[in-house]
């Protein structure tokens, strides 16, 4: 039986490079709002992409975000948990994980359009990398971190970053 490649560390494309303009976006959130990036401008803004919804990584990867909602304010950002899964699964997924805060936008029509533009679209599974993307308050990509699909992303290493971009230095306290 062959093991599934994504598992053996196959990625996307290459990603969007440090730097760039951040394409602008505008998808439908769990809640059915529509998110657009660049209604966002003033704010820096995370974009937490998680492969697919009701994955134990994914749930604990969007509890995080949800978690630290109070910190991610006091840095001048906005969390967003971005995946290929359509509007009603993210609905439902974020009730059953008590998201009261954070904002799950739907990369699912025209499937993972969104995730092919940041360069993180892995079209063998047909869903994007697990990878964190900020944006400064401009618009432009300021860092990324691509993770192995089975890891669960460091938020403490996330809001390090952003408080340096803040010009605050990194806590010793630990979010949870």
């Amino acid at each position: 039986m062959k093991e599934n490649s994504i598992l053996k560390g196959e990625m996307a494309v290459k990603p969007i490079e440090v730097g760039s303009v951040a394409p602008d976006f505008s998808l439908k959130d769990n809640r059915e709002q529509t998110v657009t990036l660049s209604s966002l401008r003033g704010k820096k803004v995370l974009l937490s992409w998680h492969p697919l919804a009701w994955t134990s990584v994914c749930t604990d990867q969007m509890r995080s975000l949800e978690a630290n909602f109070e910190i991610f304010q006091q840095l001048n950002t906005v969390p967003l948990g971005i995946s290929v899964d359509p509007v009603p699964s993210k609905k439902v997924w974020s009730a059953v994980l008590s998201l009261q805060n954070v904002s799950l936008p739907s990369d699912f029509w025209p499937h993972g359009k969104v995730a092919q533009e940041y360069g993180i679209f892995i079209e063998k599974i047909g869903a994007s990398e697990r990878a964190n993307i900020i944006v400064d308050e401009e618009g432009i990509v300021q860092w990324i971190k691509v993770y192995p699909i089975k890891q669960l992303p460091d938020i403490n290493e996330v809001l390090d970053v952003l408080r340096q971009m803040s010009g605050d230095q990194p806590s010793e306290e630990t979010p949870i």
